[in-house]
């Protein structure tokens, strides 16, 4: 399974999903501000008010992405919003998204500013798995973890910096690392956890 998350591919990318039997999760591209975000309760704050130009944009271009996509079967998700990125009428955005394609999971709010709303809770955390709410009601996932760093010399955009959460010298450094949190994510199964989503193979 792939999340692809802020950005949607060309139409391509998508057929070799489907021929490959890839599960995809489809975020909405994320935009504008953001209200306060929560990451380890549900949402008790205010939501933000986008502009009227700023929510009939992003209606349209969330129609736009689904009617796109809406015939390839590698696409399982939509991921509604992330990280309280312009995240607004979280709970009318969710029951529009689950009225026009009732036949797909809808993730509502990927990494925080929770809502007992969609088809499961989606937790972050870096860099090692964990769980911190359940959902009794719902799927319990980890959109987010890993962000392991390993700078390859030679293959950098730019040598004076890499993007890691953590960040190791060597090949065995890093895949131990790897191998020592997806131990952790196995014994996370049975406490609760039904998905989980490694940031990331390249820094791209």
């Amino acid at each position: 399974m792939i999340r692809k998350h802020v950005k949607v591919e060309p139409a391509r990318w998508y057929t070799h999903c489907d021929r490959l039997g890839i599960l995809v999760w489809q975020d909405m591209p994320s935009g504008d501000r953001s209200p306060p975000w929560q990451m380890h309760q549900y949402f008790n704050g205010a939501e933000f008010k986008r502009s009227i130009v700023s929510e009939a944009a992003y209606r349209a271009e969330w129609k736009g992405v689904m009617d796109m996509l809406y015939s390839n079967p590698s696409v399982v998700c939509w991921v509604a919003f992330n990280e309280a990125w312009g995240q607004f009428k979280t709970q009318e955005i969710v029951e529009w998204t689950k009225a026009y394609d009732p036949g797909r999971l809808v993730n509502p709010a990927s990494g925080g500013n929770h809502y007992a709303i969609g088809d499961m809770l989606d937790l972050h955390n870096y860099p090692e798995p964990a769980m911190y709410l359940f959902d009794g009601q719902r799927a319990n996932v980890l959109g987010e973890y890993g962000g392991i760093g390993l700078a390859m010399e030679g293959h950098l955009w730019a040598p004076d910096r890499n993007w890691g959460y953590v960040q190791y010298k060597t090949s065995k450094e890093a895949t131990d690392t790897y191998v020592h949190y997806a131990e952790k994510l196995l014994k996370l199964i049975p406490a609760g956890f039904s998905a989980a989503v490694y940031t990331q193979t390249t820094d791209v």
